[in-house]
């Protein structure tokens, strides 16, 4: 079953989904500079972060309760609370801020699209730029990995990145130079990460053993990937109007059809199971398998 939440005015756009550690359910508005907030069993609140033009991208939650959200429109990163605080950070012109992820310490990390970097928040909320090397492409999601790195997409050049609290980089080219890897996700065991200029989704375990699944749609686009708790992934698919799940063999067991222009990007699990897909064309769908 599918239900639909309208969230803002029309155009809004849900982009990307967290669920803090009360069950509230936070979506960024990437086109009216918003946040809204759905608290359980509650109306959509929206968050305003004062600029309509901020581009609110993705959003990451610290084990204090905080949520983070990338402004790739104006150079900020925000904290929000649900009593309505909010703490913005300056960034550098030009940086570009866009995945963003907390290591179990509460730092906050995130990539830096315009600079080719990725960036760290320590929990004084200084902020710090580690570039990559020449020509590593476009960093897109970023997450905690299994092994306590942060794990993250080159758009650009078709690899994985992962990043060490030191600062530490190490590149993990893919074998498809086309693929344009975005999503990213981790379980207790891998990697999981969307191929979504192959239509294809990636398993990689920290050391290195990568498994790769064609979807059955090709030209779906795949965007973005939770892992689903039983050893498989939740992915969205952009261009084909789904949602899927893969098991751990990358069998396809379920597929959720949206409506024709409904463009799904971010997801989560809710503390219930159900599966929560924003759709840019203005709704938070609410999966129940």
């Amino acid at each position: 079953m599918i239900t639909r939440t309208p969230l803002g005015s029309a155009g809004a756009g849900p982009y990307a989904i967290a669920v803090d550690g009360g069950g509230d359910v936070w979506v960024t508005l990437v086109h009216s500079g918003r946040v809204a907030r759905i608290p359980a069993g509650g109306e959509p609140e929206p968050h305003d972060l004062g600029n309509a033009c901020a581009r609110p991208s993705q959003l990451a939650v610290t084990p204090d309760g905080g949520v983070w959200v990338t402004r790739n429109g104006d150079d900020r990163i925000d904290r929000l609370t649900a009593e309505g605080d909010r703490h913005s950070v300056p960034l550098p012109a030009g940086t570009g801020p866009y995945g963003i992820a907390a290591d179990p310490g509460g730092t906050v990390w995130f990539t830096a699209i315009g600079a080719t970097a990725i960036g760290r928040l320590d929990t004084g909320g200084s902020a710090s730029l580690i570039p990559l090397p020449p020509d590593s492409g476009m960093p897109a999601m970023i997450t905690t990995g299994p092994d306590g790195g942060l794990w993250f997409t080159l758009n650009g050049t078709a690899a994985l990145g992962r990043i060490d609290p030191t600062g530490t980089v190490a590149l993990h080219p893919l074998p498809d130079p086309g693929c344009g890897p975005v999503g990213i996700t981790a379980d207790a065991h891998a990697l999981w990460f969307v191929e979504i200029g192959a239509g294809r989704i990636g398993r990689m375990t920290p050391d290195g053993d990568l498994r790769e699944f064609d979807l059955p749609d090709r030209e779906s686009r795949p965007h973005a990937v939770v892992p689903d708790g039983a050893g498989g992934c939740w992915v969205t698919l952009w261009a084909g109007n789904a949602l899927v799940r893969l098991d751990a063999r990358g069998a396809v067991p379920e597929r959720y059809e949206f409506a024709e222009g409904d463009e799904p990007h971010g997801l989560a699990v809710a503390p219930d199971g159900a599966v929560l897909v924003a759709l840019e064309s203005g709704y938070l769908a609410t999966v129940s398998p």
